[in-house]
């Protein structure tokens, strides 16, 4: 096949303890997943369905590292979250198969332009500008699941700068992450590549340039972040 030009390269994540490494296909996102999250961003904590966004695959920064303060916007959030990758998939997986699904776990980030999220609520508008960014999901390495076991419990904190800024434990989400692919399966049909970020909790936060994050997840490799410079 001849391409008009030069196809972008394939995003991908690093394996733990591999040279092989995971290709991404899409990047699913599960909004307001821990209740103490909601009320602090102004919504009601009751179990309504998952609120679900995408970011491109190009978004993916590997292992972290150095990302750009991004352009169009004053207001760039932190929001550490427990990543999910899936290695099969389909349509209208029930709960109790989810777990067949799923390749293995890592910490992730989901930044933010705080500022036209508020306003994209306020107008009942889409979040793409505010979520689907050049950068704007740093991944580190995946670890197998038959290495970590399935993830239901356990500490997941995010710092900036050596300061513990959100603490909680993976139990609190509102939608377990069988559930979350159950969800999902009922209007994608999820395929091996998927990644899925399941929320973020509590304590929420702008970052600036100079500032280190720190995403940790039990039984995970942490992931490490600095804000650089402005976007040229």
């Amino acid at each position: 096949m001849a391409y008009a030009f030069t196809p972008p390269e394939q995003a991908y994540l690093d394996i733990t303890g591999s040279e092989e490494k995971f290709p991404v296909r899409r990047i699913y996102c599960i909004g307001k997943n821990y209740t103490a999250h909601v009320i602090e961003m102004g919504g009601d904590a009751d179990r309504d369905p998952p609120v679900i966004f995408q970011k491109p695959n190009d978004a993916v920064v590997r292992n972290g590292g150095e990302i750009d303060y991004p352009v169009f916007t004053g207001n760039f959030h932190y929001e550490g979250e427990m990543v999910v990758v899936l290695k099969s998939g389909g349509h209208n997986i029930p709960v109790s198969e989810a777990a067949s699904h799923i390749f293995g776990y890592a910490c992730g980030l989901d930044m933010t332009r705080r500022d036209h999220q508020a306003n994209a609520m306020a107008n009942g508008l889409p979040w793409e500008v505010t979520k689907a960014f050049d950068q704007s999901a740093p991944i580190g390495p995946v670890t197998r699941i038959e290495d970590c076991g399935e993830l239901t419990s356990g500490r997941i904190t995010l710092s900036v700068d050596g300061e513990v800024r959100q603490d909680a434990d993976m139990s609190w989400m509102i939608w377990k992450t069988d559930e979350i692919i159950s969800k999902l399966s009922e209007q994608y049909r999820l395929m091996p590549g998927d990644v899925i970020m399941t929320g973020t909790p509590a304590g929420v936060g702008a970052v600036v340039s100079g500032n280190e994050l720190v995403v940790h997840v039990d039984g995970l490799q942490d992931l490490k972040v600095r804000v650089g410079n402005p976007a040229g």
